[in-house]
């Protein structure tokens, strides 16, 4: 453990390097923090939080920076949550009550406002549909000639459509077929759902027309669900960070950003941690030494849906990265229930 002196510094020393990106020497930490110690006692207190790992020197320059373990020790004991502002934060409801009209609407924007406001690379990885469980078919009326069929899953997963009202049909015959629909299919996995439940389910449904317009429903949402959705966003903001100035750092983030499946890989192990910030030298990619990921998992029932992520150089803004996050998080309860309501 550091002792109180010691912890101080190590504070000023991650709060300003995050702010200017610039090492910092004993004299600007004296002059800019007030701590009320001199120059010399802390150059003496550095090259001790030196000596255990906690700063390190960049190239030739007087001043220090931090280490990936004194990024930890700042995000474990030191950190201070810099909440949105009231600004910022009708700001994200106004973009989602705006531009967010489906589920893989809801996912792109969150990917979206998360790498503006952070001006880092975002991460969003939501599953397949196939691998989530039937909840319920379930039609809105939308007038006199029209309803609307949602069938949503236990992920929260939804597809709707505009279905037009057959001749001599009521809207309490779509009730009855739902009704049908629910009873045959709740709680059974999509890929599991087979031609044979459908023709039964086909038997006892009172109108062709409307049956066939549920079965397009599913067809489409199944025909474009191949493989786990990632929505990424942001990697032309993270390019302007000063880490991200050398070429051969440009290259190596590049070309990770191009391997979707290793992306997935690293969102799935972070998703059983709740809120995990994974710093520097902790990720076990190589390619990712140098950068940090923070992430939460979005639940419903109880169900991981959705992982959001930042990946940024070390030197990011922890506090207020953990404080998006955790609001947009929060957030997705509201927006999810407005849109399936």
């Amino acid at each position: 453990m550091l002792d109180e002196r010691k912890q101080r510094i190590l504070r000023a020393i991650v709060d300003d390097y995050i702010s200017t990106a610039e090492p910092i020497g004993s004299r600007t930490i004296a002059k800019k923090y007030g701590l009320g110690i001199s120059p010399a006692t802390i150059r003496n207190e550095m090259a001790d939080l030196e000596t255990l790992g906690y700063i390190k020197h960049l190239h030739t320059s007087s001043g220090r920076i931090p280490s990936s373990k004194g990024y930890r020790f700042y995000v474990d004991d030191l950190l201070t949550l810099e909440q949105l502002s009231e600004d910022e934060k009708n700001l994200i409801n106004h973009w989602y009550a705006t531009k967010a009209r489906s589920v893989e609407g809801i996912f792109r924007e969150t990917s979206r406002i998360i790498s503006q406001l952070t001006k880092n690379i975002s991460l969003v990885l939501a599953p397949q549909l196939s691998q989530t469980a039937f909840r319920y078919l379930r039609f809105l009326p939308l007038d006199s000639s029209h309803v609307i069929a949602i069938i949503m899953t236990d992920a929260g997963f939804i597809n709707n459509k505009v279905i037009a009202v057959p001749s001599g049909v009521t809207f309490k015959d779509f009730e009855n077929i739902a009704n049908v629909f629910n009873s045959y299919l709740k709680g059974r996995n999509l890929r599991d759902i087979s031609m044979a439940s459908i023709r039964k389910i086909r038997g006892e449904t009172v109108n062709t027309t409307v049956f066939n317009a549920i079965i397009n429903i599913i067809d489409e949402a199944m025909a474009q669900d191949k493989k786990n959705r990632l929505y990424l966003g942001g990697a032309g903001q993270l390019m302007e960070q000063p880490e991200f100035h050398n070429i051969d750092n440009v290259k190596r983030i590049l070309s990770m950003l191009e391997q979707e499946t290793l992306l997935c890989n690293i969102l799935q192990e972070q998703r059983n941690k709740g809120l995990a910030v994974t710093i520097g030298q902790e990720n076990k990619y190589n390619d990712i030494k140098d950068c940090s990921i923070i992430s939460v998992t979005y639940h419903l029932d109880g169900k991981p849906v959705a992982t959001l992520a930042v990946l940024g150089p070390t030197r990011m803004d922890y506090g207020k990265i953990i404080s998006l996050l955790e609001f947009m998080n929060t957030n997705l309860a509201d927006i999810f229930h407005r849109l399936h309501l």
